[in-house]
């Protein structure tokens, strides 16, 4: 990636969902039962979807806005300052009360780039949106919901459509709130184990989408060709080979690259997912949550030639 003309205003995006914990483990081999073993290296960092996609937006470069439900708690507090170290401005919706925050346990064979997660995430969630929420989306250029945190992610979504704003859904999952966020989503962003109810493949999921009336699908595939269609049309774009060390947040990279490049103006899917590739592939060739942020160009553009 080369960096490009400096904007005269950096796009803002909200990110609607899972902000968690992560403490993370990397091991030669996974532990057998009731093994234990000595990891060669540890990180403790902000995680979940809308979170790490935040922080990417904030990296190349966007204003990031992360709206989720944290709590008064210590562990809250560790999320907010790693958050705010990378640039996102957390709204937090349940300040001022007490819950369990995530904590979420992941473990990255050395080997592979592998990774495991255990976690408590928020898809039952009875966080009800913050009173300015209505604001905030006001001002986005683009807004992510990931599906956690489900009465935000309602309200968000219909505060987007009525200004015509980006919806960007990270689909990974199949979650009970999605049947209404999928009704106002301009792009459906899945990953290949994504499953709308009654599909049984990533292409029946895509063309399920499409006839209900999503502007634009797009499905990735790990390190395969990422495949998109969009306003009667379809193709795929190859994933830059990289030698990969760390999966941990890739998904979730490549949604807050998507994110901010379809921010920019007149911006064609193809050359959307192809950024946002080149994004995920520099995230699995680096070791660690965070590092490979210090690799990531500064983008600010909205005139680049698409």
């Amino acid at each position: 990636m080369t960096n490009a003309p400096v904007a005269e205003k950096a796009p803002v995006g909200v990110f609607v969902g899972l902000a968690t914990l992560d403490v993370i483990h990397r091991v030669t081999k996974a532990p057998a039962a009731n093994e234990k073993i000595t990891s060669t290296a540890q990180f403790v960092a902000a995680g979940g979807p809308a979170a790490n996609a935040a922080v990417a937006f904030a990296g190349l470069g966007g204003g990031a806005i992360l709206v989720t439900a944290l709590g008064d708690d210590p562990i809250a507090e560790l999320i907010r300052a790693d958050l705010a170290a990378y640039g996102v401005e957390v709204v937090d919706a349940a300040a001022g009360t007490t819950r369990a925050v995530p904590v979420s346990a992941v473990s990255v064979v050395e080997s592979t780039g592998d990774r495991s997660v255990v976690s408590l995430d928020a898809v039952n969630s009875d966080a009800s949106p913050p009173a300015d929420l209505g604001d905030l989306v006001a001002e986005a250029d683009v807004v992510l919901v990931d599906g956690h945190h489900p009465l935000i992610g309602r309200a968000a979504v219909r505060y987007a459509a009525t200004r015509s704003t980006t919806i960007v859904v990270d689909a990974g999952r199949w979650k009970p709130v999605m049947s209404d966020i999928v009704a106002y989503a301009t792009d459906m962003v899945c990953s290949n184990d994504f499953r709308v109810p009654g599909t049984d493949s990533s292409a029946s999921t895509a063309a399920a989408l499409i006839d209900g009336g999503v502007p634009t699908v797009v499905v990735t595939h790990g390190g395969d060709p990422v495949e998109w269609w969009s306003d009667g049309e379809s193709g795929s774009v190859p994933v830059q080979p990289v030698v990969v060390v760390d999966t941990l947040g890739a998904g979730d990279a490549f949604h807050g690259a998507y994110s901010y490049f379809a921010t920019q103006t007149e911006s064609r899917v193809a050359w959307r997912i192809d950024r946002s590739a080149r994004v995920a592939a520099l995230r699995c060739s680096v070791v660690g949550p965070r590092a490979w942020l210090a690799e990531l160009p500064v983008e600010q553009t909205r005139k680049q030639e698409r």
